[in-house]
């Protein structure tokens, strides 16, 4: 997955009034996608109520990907929105550096 700067996932959705905030799901759905999970589109995401399922959508592919569990990502992402994003975010790149790091120790081991 794409690292991003988790203070960019928090400021940017204030700066540009939430539209960041749409931007991130949608590219983190992208690449969710591309690993093997199926999440719908992001369209979903602006219908009342279907908002939260596909939150929950959402919260398993990035648990799929990145592991953890799916409840804690959910309920940040459900509750606090994109100050729950920086946390997911923030979770989502310690995991990348931690596979990355494990195989490049691998391959030069």
């Amino acid at each position: 997955m794409k690292q991003r700067s988790a203070a960019a996932v928090f400021f940017l959705p204030l700066i540009t009034f939430g539209i960041y905030w749409i931007v991130w799901l949608a590219k983190t759905r992208g690449e969710v996608n591309g690993q093997g999970t199926s999440v719908p589109t992001t369209w979903l995401f602006i219908v009342p109520f279907v908002s939260i399922w596909w939150l929950w959508t959402l919260s398993a592919g990035i648990s799929k990907v990145s592991g953890g569990g799916t409840g804690g990502k959910f309920a940040l992402l459900l509750l606090l929105g994109n100050i729950g994003a920086t946390f997911v975010q923030a979770g989502m790149n310690t995991r990348s550096r931690g596979i990355a790091g494990s195989a490049h120790a691998f391959a030069t081991a």
